[in-house]
């Protein structure tokens, strides 16, 4: 079994996170969504923004390898003034060992005694339940911050399935 870390990401990685994204995106093919958005979509480039600037802050990690190659990420940022989990992804060929989980938990040590704040698919097995048996749950829309409410719009502008994307809390 290959041995994993999790560490900040460094400046210049960023091509590796859109990579590990991509390749993890693919996988809701298998239930019915696709992904179409070209690389200079507005919404790939304000994501591949966030990314960037998630990592020039310190509020971007990695899963690596022993060799030190990305294969999973999280970035975070805050948003209402309240951390908040931007993106989770792990390459296919590294799922299923524990990397979402222990970066996951970095998302959680980095957000300290505040709420964690998420927005994800209700409806796909690695998304909602997998949140839920970390001790997030969803929270109605009314609930949320305005900044948290337009991000939560946007997708359900420019992703498929929008009825199904959700905020979701761990307290």
């Amino acid at each position: 079994m290959s041995q994993y870390s999790v560490r900040h990401a460094k400046p210049g990685e960023l091509s590796a996170l859109i990579a590990i994204d991509d390749a993890a995106s693919r996988l809701y093919e298998t239930v019915g969504i696709t992904f179409d958005m070209a690389d200079d979509h507005p919404f790939v480039v304000a994501e591949s923004e966030r990314w960037a600037r998630a990592i020039e802050q310190g509020a971007a990690f990695v899963a690596v390898e022993s060799g030190e190659s990305p294969v999973g990420f999280i970035a975070l940022k805050r948003v209402d003034n309240e951390p908040y989990l931007d993106q989770l992804s792990v390459h296919p060929d590294h799922m299923r060992q524990g990397l979402g989980a222990r970066l996951l938990s970095q998302a959680i040590q980095w957000s300290g005694d505040h709420p964690l704040w998420l927005t994800t698919y209700a409806h796909v097995q690695w998304n909602k339940p997998f949140y839920e048996r970390y001790g997030f749950y969803q929270v109605p829309a009314n609930l949320c911050g305005p900044e948290l409410l337009a991000i939560l719009d946007g997708q359900r502008v420019a992703l498929p399935e929008p009825d199904q994307r959700i905020a979701m809390v761990r307290t």
